[in-house]
């Protein structure tokens, strides 16, 4: 399809590139051209390929840039959305979450996940780094509905295996330009040292990075402290599983050893402030990974402990947060922290090609619509954004080309009513079964 998206304001989250006015065009699921409106009023035409347009969209003066990339999430916890709330994290794990999911099936994974995608485009999200239990049924979901995915394993103790992660890595990584697949673990906490080692040496086999849970509360580093005298950052990279990169999401309690593993292996954090929040683990030190030079993704963590998955409130909450930790307003600016949402977030998901606007990238295009008064007076787009702009400003979810939302309505294959029915009656199910 071939979409042309004039009038407009543009952010390319290229380095150092204001907003300008212009156009992109997009042939098939890539952007050909982004260009400046002063480059249209000067004889252009000969310069540019001649384009049948399937679809010309007035975009009236709003604002174009990258979809968020979603850098860490759970996406079928949608089953769990206000029912697992309000007790601390080893409770709400134990007690909550893996009782219930010990109940699902990859067909109820698929419907869960696809409730997700529907939040996901309201939110301007055009790529997700999901983590859960059936990989193979997340990915069919993803295609189905058109969202970019990077699958990682949440592999531990009681589910997967080094030989299925392994599998899953070869069958992912090629199979469809919407999927790919990294190596992961749920946590230190959840997984033996003899899996672990064996990770490190599948890692070492392909030179591929490996994501994990990291830090996210202070139990957990002192409990790993006791079984092996390191704090989980320190121990997995004694285990080798660092060597070729990848991050740690949430990396709440960290000490300067932890931030000195993540400089030497230049891995990513990947942070969720919204689900720290609510289950108490504390707030992560951002504006110290940023001093250091440590990279810095965003991720809204699963829709069972956040429960909305909302890039803005994410997004406000880093800077916020930041703010109130360091005691100081100027800690983390807006821009830096719409970067973390953007390029960070598709550099800490290997999606070379998703993170600005420029030839040649992949059409993952959000609009923003700058007409609504939360988004006026335009003093400054990328502060508005950040501290002032909602769910409710976005237009238009683009991913790989095809318009997967616009003005509210979706375009998925299906209509939200029925995967609505289908997941309450999975809930139904599930609750029933509890005797909730």
């Amino acid at each position: 399809m071939n979409v042309r998206l004039y009038n407009a304001r543009i952010l390319t989250m290229e380095k150092d590139k204001p907003v300008f006015s212009g156009e992109v065009w997009v042939k098939n699921e890539k952007i050909v051209c982004v260009l400046e409106e002063k480059q249209l009023e000067k004889g252009w035409e000969k310069d540019f390929p001649e384009i049948r347009w399937d679809l010309e969209l007035d975009c009236k003066e709003n604002l174009l840039m990258p979809g968020f990339k979603n850098a860490h999430t759970h996406s079928a916890m949608t089953f769990l959305r206000s029912y697992a709330d309000d007790v601390p994290l080893q409770q709400w794990l134990n007690e909550k979450v893996f009782p219930m999911e010990a109940k699902l099936t990859g067909e109820d994974i698929y419907h869960l996940t696809r409730l997700a995608i529907l939040e996901y485009l309201t939110s301007g999200i055009t790529a997700i780094f999901e983590m859960y239990l059936t990989p193979d049924t997340i990915a069919r979901a993803c295609i189905d509905m058109g969202m970019r995915c990077v699958l990682t394993s949440g592999m531990n103790n009681f589910s997967s295996s080094i030989e299925q992660q392994e599998e899953e890595y070869n069958k992912w990584n090629g199979a469809h330009p919407l999927i790919s697949y990294q190596l992961g673990f749920h946590a230190e906490y959840t997984t033996s040292k003899e899996l672990l080692y064996k990770l490190a040496q599948l890692s070492h086999k392909y030179h591929a990075p490996v994501y994990t849970h990291l830090a996210e509360t202070r139990r957990e580093v002192e409990e790993c402290l006791e079984r092996y005298g390191r704090t989980p950052a320190v121990f997995l990279e004694n285990m080798g599983l660092f060597a070729y990169g990848g991050g740690g999401f949430h990396c709440v309690h960290m000490t300067e050893d932890d931030m000195d593993v993540f400089r030497r292996h230049r891995l990513c954090v990947i942070t969720n402030p919204a689900s720290n929040m609510k289950l108490a683990s504390g707030i992560a030190p951002v504006a110290e990974f940023l001093r250091k030079k440590i990279p810095v993704a965003i991720g809204t963590d699963g829709p069972a402990s956040n429960n909305c998955l909302d890039m803005f409130r994410e997004m406000f909450l880093v800077t916020g947060l930041s703010k109130l930790k360091e005691e100081d307003a100027a800690s983390i600016d807006a821009r830096q922290v719409l970067h973390m949402a953007t390029v960070q977030g598709a550099k800490a998901m290997r999606l070379p090609k998703s993170d600005v606007l420029a030839k040649g990238k992949n059409a993952d295009i959000i609009m923003l619509d700058l007409h609504q008064p939360n988004m006026q007076p335009i003093h400054n787009i990328p502060k508005n954004i950040v501290y002032s702009g909602s769910k409710s400003n976005v237009r238009m979810t683009m991913i790989g080309g095809q318009i997967l939302y616009y003005n509210g309505e979706f375009n998925v294959g299906d209509s939200p009513e029925r995967i609505y029915g289908i997941c309450s009656q999975i809930v139904r199910r599930l609750t029933d079964s509890a005797g909730v």
